[in-house]
């Protein structure tokens, strides 16, 4: 075993003691700046509620805990057999795709193998029992289970030293060094977070928006308070009529379509011939408190449109809506509609959810006494803080997106590796306190959009029934944030003809997924029944991407061509280069 330096040690304790009195310090110093509630995610009451009704049925609580204990002594008769040198079977095995448990030493080692085994033994028992309890209202009941998880997912072998084989060899054979560079990297995580804990999950020192990612070339022409328009450079010498553009989640940032040239939806379509526009959304701060989803309806998708008319001389354009993008597009749609606006032909949404009834995951965090402290602590700053925001789509795939990286950075001693997608995910945006407030309760808490009339936006009654364009709708099946039985109740609301194809993967890699990647299938089925079940039992499973098959949908409804299109040959003069300064503003600036 290598024996640590000790110079090396002395230097890294004195650096330790130095930085972590400066972050308690700056920790201890913020905390005086709000009055945070006890239990801000009002989970306490709901595990309160979820033992009452454990408790009244102490048959079935006895009953788990004797399966529970034959479970676990069959585990340890085998172990004891397999250190007498028998072949046995495991008792339990962790889920396909689980990779904390990719280590070899799990299984070849009777003792790891064991501590695998048993924690997930004990982590089947926490999460049956308390699914178990009977009585619990749906939300209650979705907090426990999801709260279950996370700290269950917290208490795995793998995220601990000492029980950690990948870990213990590696301490082995650096003689401890690997622990005191996870030691700094977790000061240094410390240190961007200003006591809070931000987790580095991407070497970001590799990337610059502008030189290596959202390089397609194009041209900012046009901008409001909320919003830059990109009109990109053509790249055949005749294009499609009808302009395409593209509304983004304000969540996130636009470059995601346009992360590399290989998988870059924007650089496609351009390939496609399309005349692409997007919106660059703001990163927004106090300034932009009091903006609402009406201003960005009327400063984002309306503005674009009377951009993009003096930018080609054309009216109509095909729109794309992302995520939060595409509620917001659907909602101008219905705003339109009672205007006799018909600008829009044609409406494609990407994993975009407009009945929120079964939201998914998201609802945990969606109650009255969270939305009360959420509300307090915005109207304080005038924005919801990006890395909050980034922290709760986190916890979604913690064990992905949380101790993977505690286990690689601060255990293993490892920096993170450079990966384009992450420093993305990283690259958080603020949301504006009013608008933000909107959303969560109107659409999320009361489902309002989905119901006619319910949602006025500047003085119309806003209606989804009276879209009538035409529809495409991508969803994909793995999607935590979009689940896509919601985003399918989407085809039974809106008036014009729908067709809704469903894509491999999540909410993410299912939609950045280019023909040429070989990744990814996708469903499609010609018929809208009401339940999903019944639509993807009908669909057929096709190979490869959906993009091409959006191209067909798109292109069948106006093919016509005209000469390609640059940025600021018409009314609109070029402003800068693309991507823009506002997607250059980040969280920390």
């Amino acid at each position: 075993m290598k024996l640590p330096d000790p110079a090396l040690v002395t230097r890294t304790m004195a650096e330790v003691a130095e930085r972590g009195q400066r972050i308690v310090a700056d920790f201890l110093k913020r905390q005086g700046e709000g009055s945070p509630s006890a239990d801000p995610l009002n989970i306490g009451s709901a595990f309160m509620e979820m033992t009452t009704r454990l408790m009244s049925n102490p048959a079935g609580l006895v009953q788990a805990q004797i399966g529970f204990w034959q479970d676990y002594l069959t585990l340890w008769s085998n172990t004891a057999r397999r250190m007498m040198g028998d072949t046995v079977g495991p008792v339990i095995d962790e889920p396909k795709g689980d990779r904390r448990f990719k280590d070899e030493a799990w299984r070849e080692n009777e003792v790891f193998d064991f501590i695998r085994q048993s924690y997930l033994l004990s982590a089947r028992y926490f999460t049956t029992t308390v699914n178990a309890a009977e009585g619990l209202d749906p939300k209650t009941a979705q907090k426990v289970d999801f709260y279950t998880r996370q700290f269950v997912d917290a208490m795995s072998p793998a995220n601990f030293v000492m029980t950690n084989p990948e870990v213990l060899r590696r301490t082995a054979e650096t003689g401890g060094t690997n622990l005191l560079k996870g030691l700094s990297n977790l000061l240094g995580d410390l240190e961007r977070g200003k006591g809070k804990l931000r987790i580095r999950m991407t070497d970001d020192s590799k990337f610059k928006v502008g030189e290596n990612i959202a390089v397609t070339p194009g041209k900012v022409v046009f901008e409001t308070p909320l919003m830059q328009l990109i009109q990109y450079s053509p790249a055949t010498e005749t294009v499609l009529k009808r302009p395409l553009v593209i509304f983004p989640p304000w969540i996130n940032k636009f470059y995601i379509l346009d992360l590399r040239p290989k998988n870059s939806f924007i650089r496609w379509a351009v390939e496609q011939g399309h005349t692409v526009f997007v919106a660059s959304w703001v990163n927004p701060d106090e300034a932009l408190a009091e903006k609402g989803f009406d201003d960005y309806m009327t400063e984002g998708v309306l503005a674009a449109l009377d951009a993009i008319e003096k930018a080609t001389g054309e009216k109509q354009v095909n729109a794309i809506g992302y995520c939060l993008g595409g509620t917001l597009l659907a909602t101008t749609l219905a705003h339109m509609a009672v205007r006799k606006d018909n600008r829009i032909k044609s409406a494609t949404y990407f994993v975009t959810m407009t009945d929120f009834e079964e939201a998914g995951e998201l609802g945990v965090f969606i109650d009255e006494e969270q939305l009360k402290a959420l509300e307090e602590r915005m109207n304080k700053r005038g924005f919801l803080d990006g890395r909050e925001m980034a922290t709760t789509f986190n916890m979604l795939r913690a064990n992905d997106l949380i101790w993977s990286f505690v286990v690689n950075n601060y255990l293993l001693g490892q920096d993170p590796f450079p990966f384009d997608l992450l420093y993305w995910n990283d690259d958080s945006t603020r949301m504006p306190a009013r608008m933000h407030s909107f959303y969560l309760r109107r659409m999320y808490q009361q489902n309002d959009l989905v119901k006619p009339g319910a949602i006025e936006l500047l003085g119309t009654p806003i209606d989804l029934r009276k879209v009538k364009v035409p529809t495409y709708m991508i969803s994909t099946r793995e999607d935590h944030i979009a689940p896509w039985k919601s985003t399918y109740r989407g085809t039974q609301v809106f008036g014009g003809p729908v067709r809704f194809v469903l894509a491999a993967s999540g909410h993410i890699a299912g939609v950045v997924n280019p023909p040429d990647s070989g990744k990814y299938s996708h469903w499609v089925n010609e018929a809208l029944p009401p339940a999903p079940d019944d639509w993807f039992g009908g669909a057929t499973e096709m190979a490869g991407s959906w993009w091409p098959d959006w191209q067909r949908w798109v292109t069948a409804l106006e093919n016509t061509r005209v000469p390609a299109r640059v940025p600021g040959d018409r009314a609109l003069p070029v402003i800068e280069d693309a991507p823009g300064r506002y997607v250059r503003v980040m969280v920390s600036d």
